[in-house]
């Protein structure tokens, strides 16, 4: 018998999760907490003994939603105070080399932190040794799935053996290719959609200065916009900028040459040259590929009271809006209040689940897209930058009528699709002072 984390006793489960990334791994901790038995497998090699992979985006924007999550597992003050790097705002990077700022919340001035997949992940980890009821299995493919028994086959990569597994519950958080979501797609009544945007992203490095520290102020996300493409970059303890190429696949396969590589940064992105260096510019650029980015959308989440999809397993969303971990962590945390109140009944916990969480985050997905257009384009024009400092304005009159879109998604744990709701009754009132205003012009 276990004593569960509100001191009640009932019997444990057996529960088996599939992917130690970020989401599986918190996961882990909550359910462990809980009393339960996890069983933790993962494919790759258990990370904190592996280099950091170039390709995956290795810093991440860390918001209340992530931070909710953590605090739950008692690893919020942690990551703030010793590892996250506080962005406070957008440092815009004109074409002509001139910059300007724009606030996160000039109002209360809360920030977004920049943190470390890796020392996050690593971190989760480490937490769960902790608990004696948490198992982890690196190394593990899973190849063979009965979802509706509870029924799982990994392979051993290292051996090519393979281990069957039984358990009570089966939780996917193996990622945007999700071999647990490919065998629920068998499943009749599951619906799926995929969509690739036609935007790759290639990762480039600014190091640190001379000196040893930033070359750049290190309290915002840099982004430099330029229409249908952007060069962002977000600081990392170690002093160095990982930087971001946003762009068109068909520009990428433009550039073929180091000419034609400088005379596009050159003509684009001319000061970022000196921060990054034109040799390591090259190398880093010619040695990689440009990546896709895709949005995944399904429903229902779950098979019967036997399998559950969360993390980007169930909504792989684009990285636009910074909200990708977040919304992941923030299944973990309603799963938990879940289990709390339904007493840990597993098809009651499935079934509200998957009956209210895909709203919230058929949204987001939709606002990622949306703050695409924003960053690369939207930012440099006055339009967009008078209606900011009109919502700034009015959020600082009425704080509690008026949250501007971007605070309500990541300074508030709002529902995603409420946020959505909030912007379009702002946006009412914005058309019909615009619709004023023209008509007074008119009449003048």
């Amino acid at each position: 018998m276990a004593t569960y984390q509100n001191g009640r006793k009932n019997k444990p489960l057996d529960i088996v999760i599939v992917g130690g990334g970020l989401v599986g791994s918190l996961e882990a901790l909550y359910l462990a907490k809980r009393g339960h038995r996890v069983r933790l497998y993962e494919y790759r090699e258990d990370i904190r003994n592996t280099p950091t992979a170039r390709g995956r985006s290795i810093n991440l924007a860390l918001s209340v939603r992530g931070r909710k999550a953590l605090r739950g597992v008692g690893l919020e003050q942690q990551m703030v105070q010793e590892h996250g790097i506080p962005m406070v705002g957008r440092y815009i990077h004109r074409l002509d080399g001139s910059t300007y700022i724009i606030p996160y919340d000039s109002r209360t001035n809360q920030c977004i932190y920049s943190v470390g997949r890796n020392f996050l992940n690593c971190l989760l980890l480490r937490e769960s040794e902790k608990y004696k009821n948490v198992e982890k299995h690196f190394n593990h493919k899973l190849i063979n799935t009965n979802l509706q028994k509870g029924l799982l086959t990994f392979q051993k990569t290292q051996t090519n053996e393979t281990v069957d597994v039984n358990a009570d519950l089966i939780i996917g958080s193996d990622g945007a290719y999700s071999a647990v979501r490919k065998a629920m797609m068998k499943e009749p009544l599951f619906d799926y959609s995929q969509k690739y945007i036609e935007h790759g992203y290639m990762e480039l490095c600014i190091p640190p200065g001379d000196d040893g520290e930033f070359q750049m102020p290190s309290q915002y996300l840099h982004i430099w916009p330029r229409g249908n493409f952007m060069l962002i970059a977000l600081p990392n303890q170690d002093r160095t900028w990982t930087v971001t190429l946003f762009m068109p696949f068909a520009k990428f396969n433009e550039i073929d040459s180091d000419e034609k590589l400088l005379n596009f940064f050159g003509k684009y992105f001319s000061d970022a040259i000196p921060l990054i260096g034109k040799k390591k510019l090259m190398e880093d650029f010619f040695s990689g590929s440009a990546l896709p980015l895709v949005s995944v959308k399904c429903r229902p989440y779950h098979v019967k009271d036997k399998a559950l999809l969360i993390g980007d397993a169930a909504h792989a969303v684009v990285p636009f809006y910074g909200q990708g971990m977040n919304c992941g962590f923030e299944d973990c945390t309603i799963l938990d209040e879940l289990f709390q109140k339904h007493n840990d009944n597993l098809k009651n916990i499935l079934d509200e689940f998957s009956a209210t969480r895909w709203v919230d985050v058929f949204a987001i997905s939709d606002l990622a897209m949306y703050n695409y257009v924003e960053m690369r384009d939207l930012v440099t024009r006055p339009s967009y930058l008078f209606r900011k400092t009109i919502d700034d304005f009015l959020f600082w009159l009425i704080p509690n009528l008026w949250v501007p879109l971007y605070n309500s998604v990541s300074f508030t744990n709002m529902p995603y699709s409420q946020c959505v709701k909030n912007r379009q009754f702002q946006d009412k009132y914005w058309s019909l002072y615009n619709g004023a205003n023209n008509s007074n012009e008119a009449l003048g």
